[in-house]
């Protein structure tokens, strides 16, 4: 009677998927809801509209004032007055109203004029920051579908300037040590007498910025922020890992990497843009649900290729047979090889372009690229999401954000330099880990997919 050799290799993914299952009842309710809440982002529009007056519009979540402003100003009044204003709303963000700023307005304004500073550089060893005063009325705007609290500043520097451009220097101090992300990011875009451009200020570790700093070390600042976006961003790290974990050679996941930095290049730029713009919403469920898809897909394509190979060399106890295509494995999944027939080869082989295009381009490749690029798409407006882009920028501000995604790509690049020889090592010695890796990755996948989907 013959024995299925595939029946050992189920046996051990059932074992496999009970461990995940129950692994993942430590692990799951630590995980982020939306990886890109990774950190406050607030935003100052600077501006000199006479010499010496410099005005800013500050845009500050709404919710994060309401509770780290108001906690730091001991004023719990505002913090529970803004969570009935947000229940009372029916949690609409287009239905608040700046009745909780105006009525707490010595607390708002006692918060933030202190921590914003626009002051003038001298060769002094110490200089004053110059007056700040509320300019324009309260108003509240949607980032991304996010109400921020929109302040507009007046920094009076005139006593200090003369007809010569000043240069100055913008500081910040709000929101020191912003969970979860543990920072606070404030993107100045600033159009003054001594200079324009855009700067990312981090309020623990690089709080000011000069109008006269230069290009290169601003620029330098948002490629940084690029790469801890992605390291913070916990789903699009196991999306990356599922890609990784389903490439047996280094072509499969350059292939499909590159895929996927396109895609989501194309949509981040679009959506910096202003030409697309999708609720978060429906963003993030279809971001975890990618996540998901992607794994199940490799364990399918790996699990179709044990079936096609059970009577041709088929593996045994976790130790992989020669592969006897002729060729390097074909496909781009966990351990796919096309099914061969057991024929006498002929005393001399044809050469075959047919066969060559199959080993280097097979159809699973296409359909796996395919699958990758779309999901890559909607990982790109994911990307635009986490710093609130729902409105076309400047080029300026837009060239930093380019600046931003490429700090985004050069880290995926050292992260597969890194995971993808290793996984090669240990997959040699224990056949099965990378199976284990895609059910681990598509459980939290799928458990982030009905969680997002609930609470949309």
């Amino acid at each position: 009677m013959r024995t299925d050799p595939t029946r050992g290799g189920s046996a051990r993914l059932v074992r496999a998927l009970l461990l995940v299952v129950a692994a993942l009842a430590f692990l799951v309710p630590a995980a982020p809801a939306a990886a890109h809440s990774y950190s406050a982002t607030v935003y100052a529009d600077v501006t000199e509209p006479e010499p010496g007056l410099v005005r800013t519009v500050l845009e500050i979540e709404y919710v994060l004032l309401a509770t780290d402003g108001a906690r730091a100003m001991g004023d719990a009044e505002f913090e529970a007055a803004a969570y009935a204003d947000v229940q009372s709303s029916g949690r609409d963000p287009s239905k608040l109203t700046t009745a909780v700023l105006e009525q707490y307005s010595d607390t708002v304004l006692g918060y933030v004029l202190p921590r914003y500073s626009v002051s003038v550089e001298s060769d002094a060893a110490e200089t004053s920051a110059c007056p700040n005063a509320l300019a324009e009325p309260y108003a509240i705007t949607l980032r991304d579908g996010v109400p921020h609290a929109r302040l507009v500043i007046d920094s009076d520097c005139r006593d200090q300037v003369g007809a010569a451009a000043p240069v100055y220097r913008i500081g910040t101090e709000l929101f020191p040590g912003t969970a979860p992300g543990g920072k606070t990011t404030t993107i100045v875009e600033y159009d003054l007498r001594s200079g324009s451009g855009v700067a990312n200020l981090d309020t623990d570790t690089s709080p000011t910025v000069t109008t006269t700093q230069d290009w290169g070390s601003r620029m330098g600042e948002f490629l940084v922020l690029g790469s801890e976006h992605l390291l913070s961003g916990a789903d699009h790290l196991l999306f990356l890992l599922a890609l990784i974990a389903g490439s047996r050679r280094l072509r499969d996941i350059v292939l499909v990497a590159t895929a996927f930095t396109v895609a989501h290049s194309l949509t981040f730029v679009l959506a910096a843009l202003g030409i697309v713009s999708v609720p978060p919403a429906i963003v993030e469920p279809i971001i975890a649900f990618s996540i998901a898809a992607v794994a199940l897909w490799n364990v399918w394509v790996w699990r179709r290729g044990r079936v096609a190979n059970a009577g041709v060399g088929a593996p045994v106890d976790g130790v992989e047979a020669p592969d006897v295509s002729g060729g390097a494995p074909s496909g781009g999944g966990l351990a796919l090889r096309e099914r061969v027939a057991l024929a006498p080869a002929p005393s001399k082989a044809p050469a075959s372009l047919d066969s060559a295009a199959t080993r280097w381009f097979s159809r699973d490749d296409w359909v796996r690229v395919a699958v990758v690029f779309a999901f890559g798409l909607v990982h790109g407006v994911g990307f635009a999401g986490a710093l609130g882009i729902d409105e076309p920028f400047s080029w300026g501000l837009l060239g930093a954000l380019l600046v931003f995604n490429v700090g985004i790509e050069l880290t995926q690049l050292v992260l597969i330099a890194i995971a993808f020889p290793i996984l090669l090592l240990v997959r040699k010695r224990l056949t099965l880990v990378p199976v284990w890796i895609q059910l681990a990755v598509a459980a939290v996948g799928l458990y982030w997919f009905a969680e997002r989907l609930l609470a949309g």
